[in-house]
C-alpha cells in the first residue's frame, strides 16, 4: 500500500492508499509549496520558536495546504504537542483552535467523529500517524516522538477511538507518515531503555546496537504496537522515507536543530459524511 505523491497548485504532499475513502480527506505535507523564506523555506507551519517565521507567510502556508487537501482553516483543529500520551476528543466547539484562536489544551493525539472537522499534527523527524475507522465514522491524528512512542500513544489512540466512538481495532486504517528512520535515529541508552521498560523483550526487534549507541526504528515499533492492539496488518501503511535522509523534502530537527520549519498532516471528515 504505497504512499502517493500529490501536487496541487504547487503544494507537494503525500496521501496513503489505505486511507482512500470518499468520506475523508487527508494529506502528509512536505516542505515544498509554501511562501516562507530563509531557514523556513517554503511550506512551514511553525510561527514561533528560536527562528520565528513571518506570521502572514505561515498563515498563507496553512491556507495553501488546507486548500490542497480539501479543507479550510476555519474547520482545522490543532493542538499544543508536549510529547505525552493525552488523547483529546475534539468537537465543533474546537474548530479553529491553535490557528485562528488560542488552544486551551495540550495533547499529542486528537480524535473526532464530527463531519466538517479536520485534525492536524506536526513533526520534524517525529512520527505522524493518521487513523480512520469507516464503520464508526471516526478519525484520529497522532504525533509520536520517542517519548510518546514509549507511552504507546498510537495504540492508546486506537483504544480511545473504541471507548469513545465504538471503533473496532480491526476496522481501523492507519497511515504512518515519513519520519526519522533507524538509519539516522542513533541514540544513547535512554531511548532503548524506555522502549524495553514499556514493551519488554518485544522491543528488541526494533533496537540495533551501533558502536556505543543504538539505532531505533520508531515507525517499526509503532506499527508493531498497532498490530498488538488489534489493527489488521493489511490496514497499516508505513511510509519508508526517512526525514533526516531527505532534507530536500522534509524538515529534520536531528540534522539542523531549530533552524527549520515543521511539516504536518491533516485528516478530516467531509461535511457530507453522514448526509
Amino acid at each position: 500500500m504505497p504512499f502517493v505523491e500529490q501536487n496541487t497548485n504547487g503544494v507537494l504532499y503525500h496521501t496513503s492508499t489505505v486511507l482512500a475513502d470518499g468520506a475523508i480527506l487527508h494529506g502528509f505535507s512536505t516542505r515544498l509549496g509554501g511562501v516562507s523564506e530563509g531557514c523556513c523555506t517554503s511550506l512551514n507551519f511553525r510561527g514561533g520558536g528560536p527562528n520565528p517565521d513571518d506570521p502572514a507567510k505561515v498563515r498563507e502556508n496553512y491556507r495553501r495546504f488546507c486548500a490542497a487537501v480539501g479543507t479550510d482553516m476555519e474547520h482545522l483543529v490543532l493542538s499544543r504537542q508536549v510529547h505525552e500520551a493525552t488523547v483529546r476528543r475534539v468537537t465543533a466547539a474546537d474548530a479553529g483552535k491553535g490557528l485562528l484562536r488560542p488552544t486551551d489544551y495540550t495533547a499529542d493525539a486528537l480524535v473526532t467523529n464530527e463531519p466538517g472537522l479536520s485534525l492536524m499534527v506536526f513533526a520534524a523527524d517525529c512520527i505522524i500517524l493518521l487513523l480512520h475507522d469507516p464503520v464508526s465514522g471516526s478519525i484520529g491524528a497522532v504525533h509520536a516522538g520517542w517519548r510518546s512512542t514509549a507511552l504507546d500513544l498510537p495504540a492508546k489512540t486506537v483504544g480511545e477511538m473504541g471507548r469513545i466512538f465504538g471503533a473496532r481495532p480491526e476496522n481501523i486504517r492507519v497511515a504512518i507518515g515519513a519520519g526519522i528512520g533507524p538509519c539516522c535515529f542513533e541514540t544513547h541508552d535512554d531511548v532503548p531503555d524506555a522502549m524495553r521498560a514499556a514493551f519488554g523483550g518485544g522491543a528488541e526487534t526494533y533496537i540495533t546496537p551501533r558502536g556505543q549507541k543504538w539505532a531505533v526504528d520508531l515507525k517499526g515499533i509503532n506499527a508493531w504496537r498497532l498490530r498488538e492492539a488489534g489493527v489488521n496488518p493489511a490496514r497499516i501503511d508505513v511510509c519508508p522515507t526517512c526525514t533526516a535522509c531527505r532534507q530536500d523534502l522534509y524538515w529534520s530537527h536531528r540534522k539542523v536543530g531549530d533552524k527549520r520549519g515543521v511539516q504536518g498532516a491533516i485528516i478530516g471528515l467531509r461535511r457530507e459524511a453522514r448526509a
